[in-house]
């Protein structure tokens, strides 16, 4: 089998270091990738900081509507990240974004990354991205836009997209009523120009709302007497 990707990672509590591997994942990985969602949200203090994926969810990807990419260390799953081709309805977060009716269908999700708590610190979720985004084109669809949802104060989901150049484009009520980010990359226009720089608190949302209403869009973290800020631009059409 040919892999997508071939280095090494670090066991964190074994302290050892160990080869990688990445490859696609199919409808016989399901119950792997299950275990390993399972395990990642039990590890997490705060559980509502990821929002975990259906059965369901899963084995509509699995069955040709986005792409699955998993690391592995020897046979075992240590994290694996998703894209998905979401059905347009009015959930969809390019209607959150103001994208136009006639462009939804161009729109594909960044959807669930996770890794073990013991390879983290490795950039695999950043590595897994880059995997996965060059298979990207190899879909039997093209896209123009790719989406996702982040809890606000999730600093490293907030960092691996911004290291991305996806960008904040809105900030609302999402999974029944809980705030997230709407992040974008337009892939035909990955860089954007911008003026009005602003920074605001992470816990500030309500100011970063008014900005987001008035065409500011959210690119990345600026150290503020130490702490973390999210940096606002307006850009330049």
């Amino acid at each position: 089998m040919k892999f997508l990707y071939e280095g090494t990672v670090t066991n964190q509590a074994l302290r050892k270091t160990e080869s990688m591997y990445m490859k696609r994942l199919f409808l016989e990985d399901l119950p792997i990738i299950e275990q390993v969602q399972k395990e990642v949200i039990e590890s997490l203090p705060e559980k509502a900081a990821l929002q975990p994926l259906s059965t369901e969810e899963f084995l509509f990807i699995l069955n040709e509507r986005g792409l699955l990419i998993g690391a592995f260390v020897e046979d075992q799953l240590i994290g694996f990240r998703a894209l998905l081709i979401p059905e347009i309805d009015d959930e969809h977060l390019g209607l959150d974004l103001g994208l136009p009716e006639e462009e939804l269908p161009n729109v594909i999700y960044q959807e669930i990354s996770v890794v073990l708590p013991e390879y983290r610190g490795n950039r695999l979720q950043q590595k897994l991205a880059e995997v996965i985004m060059k298979e990207l084109p190899n879909l039997e669809q093209q896209f123009r836009y790719v989406c996702c949802t982040v809890a606000p104060m999730n600093i490293p989901s907030l960092k691996d997209k911004f290291l991305q150049q996806m960008h904040i484009g809105a900030l609302k009520e999402k999974y029944n009523g809980m705030d997230r980010y709407i992040l974008v990359k337009d892939l035909e226009h990955p860089t954007i120009r911008y003026e009005n720089h602003i920074t605001v608190k992470l816990d500030d949302l309500e100011k970063q709302r008014q900005l987001l209403d008035h065409g500011y869009v959210g690119i990345g973290f600026q150290l503020v007497k130490g702490f973390h800020e999210i940096e606002f631009v307006k850009p330049v059409l």
